[in-house]
């Protein structure tokens, strides 16, 4: 599992994790996998109280332990890496709205998937994805907000979502973009 795979935000927060505990990510999976528990909510659960792991840290440990346990060969930062193959473009623009959502706070949860990356605190508040070559859609659930100025409403786009903000080009990485994120940030808490 090389670093190299990793999209920079999971590495700050690997890095993070590492410098914290005084132990590698590997020596976290290899506790995880011998811990006794199968369960992701056991796991994280385990690192939370017996070694004082936020939410978020135990959760993405618990993510690769699992990976490396199955013996998986994808990791997140493949997942991510696969989603902007072709749409190299897009991902300066990812790269840079996960810089914002990580000054958020230490529980933003980054769990990428085959099409996009959902963003959870305590639940899903958010998922990027590169849609077309040319567009980049974020995915926010807002309740109570009607969508307005960048923001549509995102139910006929994703089930999941409530709003969704088209970015169709490096200008719309702007506060008003990460403003509307952070609102559902603040509401999953």
């Amino acid at each position: 599992m090389g670093s190299e795979n990793l999209d920079k935000a999971a590495q700050t927060q690997i890095t993070n994790i590492e410098n914290n505990t005084g132990k590698k990510l590997d020596q976290w999976i290899s506790i995880v996998n011998k811990s006794g528990f199968t369960k992701h909510g056991e796991l994280v659960k385990f690192l939370k109280e017996k070694h004082g792991f936020t939410h978020g840290n135990a959760n993405m440990v618990v993510h690769y332990a699992k990976q490396s346990h199955a013996g998986a060969v994808e990791n997140s930062g493949d997942l991510v890496s696969d989603q902007y193959n072709g749409k190299d473009n897009l991902k300066p623009w990812y790269d840079k709205i996960m810089a914002a959502v990580n000054k958020f706070g230490k529980d933003v949860e980054v769990a990428p998937k085959k099409a996009y990356v959902s963003l959870r605190r305590k639940k899903q508040f958010a998922i990027i994805q590169p849609s077309t070559k040319d567009r980049l859609d974020v995915g926010l659930n807002i309740k109570g907000v009607d969508p307005s100025g960048i923001v549509e409403d995102g139910k006929k786009w994703n089930a999941m979502c409530t709003h969704r903000i088209r970015v169709e080009d490096a200008k719309a990485v702007n506060k008003e973009l990460i403003n509307w994120i952070k609102k559902a940030y603040e509401q999953a808490g």
